[in-house]
């Protein structure tokens, strides 16, 4: 579990108390996490942002 990320998210980004972070059920974290997850993009859309946005060696 990445409690470093976790921790940071409830009380820096949803400004919980500690108290209140700390008394989250792992159900309601993941309820508050869920919509800031995303699929990505599919393979064709990353082909394509790679052609576009090609790396660059130095």
């Amino acid at each position: 579990m990445p409690w470093d990320d976790l921790i940071a998210f409830g009380l820096g980004v949803l400004k919980l108390a500690p108290e209140a972070f700390w008394r989250m059920t792992p159900r309601e974290l993941a309820a508050v996490l869920a919509p800031r997850r995303t699929a990505g993009p599919d393979r064709r859309a990353l082909d394509t942002l790679m052609a576009r946005f090609p790396d660059r060696s130095t």
